[in-house]
């Protein structure tokens, strides 16, 4: 059980039943009567936002999530598979569900996937990942300023912003929260 005090953002919550997350968090103090918490808690399992408000002495139940770091295997249409690699049990992943940093997802790499009731509730992306250019368009003569970008495909299909002296077969490090482009990897 938490206390108003213990809510702070990301803190992951229950409320009859269904786990929330809190992204909005705000305290006011009430004088003589208390403090009050207003939240804004966003449901896990059908992405929709809530506002909700907590007085001094309320209880919150808190959520049992269970943290599994899995291998994404491959991705099959809008399907992505992935496999603890202690148990080596499998799990398929709508696309919709982990959102667009699914771009960025390569076969063999790492992910946080966060489970509620043996259902997969979120999967979370390193914040870094290194991918390879597979096409770059060349640097035309006279566009070598430092604010010019281009676009740049990516092994894993992904489409992202890259700064004009990035080539094709280079490695680059790519923002997952976002899909910005970070650096070269040297």
């Amino acid at each position: 059980m938490y206390s108003i005090t213990d809510l702070k953002k990301d803190t992951i919550i229950q409320i009859d039943g269904t786990p929330y997350k809190v992204i909005e968090y705000a305290q006011k103090q009430m004088g003589r009567g208390g403090s009050i918490v207003n939240v804004r808690l966003k449901n896990l399992l059908d992405g929709s936002v809530i506002p909700k408000t907590y007085k001094g002495q309320d209880k919150i139940e808190s959520a049992d999530v269970d943290n599994k770091k899995m291998q994404f295997l491959y991705a099959e249409g809008d399907t992505h598979h992935f496999m603890d690699e202690t148990t080596y049990d499998q799990l398929e992943v709508q696309r919709e569900l982990i959102g667009e940093p699914a771009t960025f997802l390569k076969e063999g790499s790492h992910a946080e996937v966060q489970m509620f009731d043996g259902r997969v509730i979120n999967v979370a992306l390193p914040i870094k990942v290194d991918l390879e250019v597979v096409e770059s368009p060349d640097v035309v003569k006279g566009d070598t300023q430092s604010t010019v970008l281009k676009e740049a495909e990516l092994e894993t299909g992904a489409r992202v912003q890259v700064p004009m002296f990035v080539k094709t077969g280079d490695v680059i490090v790519v923002d997952t929260r976002d899909g910005s482009y970070v650096e070269r990897k040297k």
